[in-house]
């Protein structure tokens, strides 16, 4: 039973159609891109939140978790929650996830093939940026390609470097090709990095995209303010008149900014704070389920710290039951060090959990010559939960003979200046909608967020392998595999999946889950509406 004050999270039924669309057979993600063709504008909106009529107007206050004077209006940069939502304010993608996690149209009406390998990208007619150009088919050229060029330095490129080319058929149909099949098309391109923008741009700080508000205010590290696209091509989209996110890194000071009514949305907050939203009447928590998780990342090529015995020392030590119950207050589910959540059809069960066991990771810190030293180990409250989590792993670590020295810092600038940084430091990873896609982007050996510096040419050519195999159990068995590399060799410890909680007001409404990360997986700028 939902207790008072909360949206029921995502069951097992929108969990398990979740996978079926992006994780799908060749054929049968095929299939999906013909149904991505036949569905017009109506099939845009998410069937989540509420069944009353939205309302039209008002302004809209939001407040982010995760914020710095690196915030960015490029795609190719975007490298956190708040940088998402805002591309998803200022800009479309082609595709664009429903609550199952299945693509759906947005600047594309089609997105066809026959071979998986070649594909057909028709464009609607009729769109236009925010400075009155039309959209067309060379600016989706521009968009997908520049992520594959070093110069843009692009988050994404792991990704893009599949993309062999693209050209103009038309002003409104591209002819992507591939450089391997890749069944998954549709769903890459609703992540959104891939977003489009206008051909040429190197300026995006006026985010000049199609999107369903035009932007006003980009302070980085402060605030963005968008107001309503009077042209957007979605018919009664958006709802809101404005659009104001706030950058508060700090948990207690966004929520209570929330209760005292200054903002209605507030991003990413901790399950702690679930108890004191459920407490106090007219709001509520959104509870998605999608994958989320902080990590422990020890960086292989540092000494030390990059020891094998060191790594599996640190992995025993990782008390799973404690941090879910004590940290999470059970919004979660203990993990196995592998970054394939349970509810994806190929995760891999049959990998034997890495217990808790103080006495083994002692053996191996001995086998490590680490016993009887010090190692600093760096978190942040920006990494969700990861302050409790290195209190935990201190208390278990000085009974295996280890004394980690806890280099709590500030959640502003956290992920520039420590994330990727420091050897031996925590992570937070947004879920992905697609093994494949979150496989590439952190465990590839050339991907930017290669986070632990592990690099293996067997898994590199599997991850590659994989995505043009069409027979179900033998992908299964080859991301079977892959998790078994990460689960074995990595410098990652992941002990728990995360639920991406968010707390609201409830004159919020058209609010639910949309299962690739919290705030409706960072598009909910366009769907929801304010009551009263």
């Amino acid at each position: 039973m939902t207790e008072p004050g909360t949206v029921e999270p995502a069951g097992r039924s929108v969990v398990e159609a979740r996978w079926q669309g992006p994780h799908a057979t060749r054929r049968e993600a095929l299939r999906v891109a013909a149904a991505v063709a036949g569905l017009g504008a109506a099939g845009l909106a998410p069937a989540v939140g509420q069944a009353a009529a939205p309302k039209r107007g008002g302004t809209l206050r939001v407040a982010g978790y995760d914020s710095s004077t690196k915030d960015t209006l490029d795609p190719a940069h975007a490298s956190n929650s708040t940088d998402y939502s805002r591309l998803f304010m200022f800009y479309n993608g082609l595709t664009v996830f429903d609550e199952h996690l299945t693509p759906q149209p947005d600047l594309a009406l089609s997105v066809e093939s026959k071979d998986a390998t070649v594909w057909t990208i028709t464009l609607r007619k009729g769109v236009t940026f925010h400075d009155g150009s039309p959209f067309g088919a060379e600016d989706v050229v521009f968009s997908l390609m520049r992520h594959r060029d070093p110069k843009a330095s692009s988050v994404v490129r792991p990704i893009a470097e599949q993309f062999k080319g693209a050209v103009a058929k038309g002003p409104h149909q591209v002819e992507l090709t591939l450089t391997a099949p890749n069944a998954e098309l549709p769903t890459i391109l609703a992540i959104s990095q891939f977003v489009i923008v206008k051909n040429g741009t190197s300026d995006f700080s006026k985010g000049n995209g199609t999107g369903p508000f035009l932007c006003q205010t980009f302070l980085p590290g402060v605030r963005s303010i968008g107001v309503r696209n009077p042209h957007y091509f979605h018919p009664g989209l958006p709802h809101v008149d404005k659009v104001v996110f706030f950058g508060i890194t700090d948990n207690a000071a966004r929520v209570n900014a929330l209760l005292s009514g200054d903002i209605e949305i507030a991003a990413g907050i901790d399950s702690l704070s679930t108890r004191q939203i459920k407490a106090s009447p007219g709001f509520a928590v959104l509870d998605t389920r999608a994958g989320n998780y902080t990590d422990l990342i020890m960086h292989l090529d540092a000494p030390r710290i990059g020891n094998p015995d060191f790594v599996k020392a640190v992995k025993y030590l990782q008390d799973r039951k404690r941090i879910l119950d004590s940290v999470l207050l059970g919004y979660g589910e203990i993990a196995n060090d592998q970054p394939v959540p349970p509810a994806n059809p190929y995760y891999d069960a049959s990998l034997k959990q890495t217990p808790y066991d103080p006495e083994r990771a002692k053996f191996h810190l001995k086998k490590a010559g680490m016993l009887g030293t010090r190692v600093p180990l760096v978190c942040a409250p920006a990494a969700s939960g990861s302050v409790d989590m290195a209190v935990i792993l201190q208390n278990s670590a000085r009974s295996a003979g280890l004394s980690i020295d806890i280099h709590r810092v500030p959640a502003d600038g956290y992920w520039s200046n420590y994330w990727l940084k420091a050897p031996f430091v925590y992570g937070n990873i947004n879920p992905r909608p697609t093994a494949n896609i979150l496989l590439t982007l952190f465990f590839k050996s050339t991907a930017p967020w290669n986070e632990s510096h592990w690099k293996n040419p067997a898994f590199d050519k599997l991850l590659v392998q994989s995505r043009a195999e069409t027979d179900f159990a033998k992908r299964k068995a080859m991301y079977g595999e892959m998790q078994r590399m990460i689960h074995d060799q990595a410098g990652i410890g992941i002990p728990v999946f995360i639920s991406d909680l968010d707390a609201y007001s409830t004159r919020v409404k058209g609010i639910g889950p949309i299962p690739v990360g919290g705030l409706m997986g960072f598009n909910f700028a366009q769907y929801v509406w304010l009551d009263g």
